[in-house]
């Protein structure tokens, strides 16, 4: 278990990195610069209502 957190951080950039590479090869680099400003923007905006509590308050609304 030691190796694999020692390891872990650049196998979480090889995997990032090959995720990139297999979109670049895929879908070109205008629609995977798209594909990643939408990740960042959904991040964003999950963030935002989980700090924001707008979710719990409208899902016990329904209770």
């Amino acid at each position: 278990m030691k190796e694999i957190n020692h390891w872990k951080y650049p196998i979480l950039g090889a995997g990032t990195g090959l995720l990139l590479a297999v979109l670049f090869l895929t879908l070109g680099f205008l629609k995977t610069l798209l594909v990643l400003f939408l990740m960042v923007l959904g991040a964003l905006v999950g963030s935002l209502v989980q700090r924001s509590g707008i979710l719990e308050y409208i899902l016990s609304l329904r209770k």
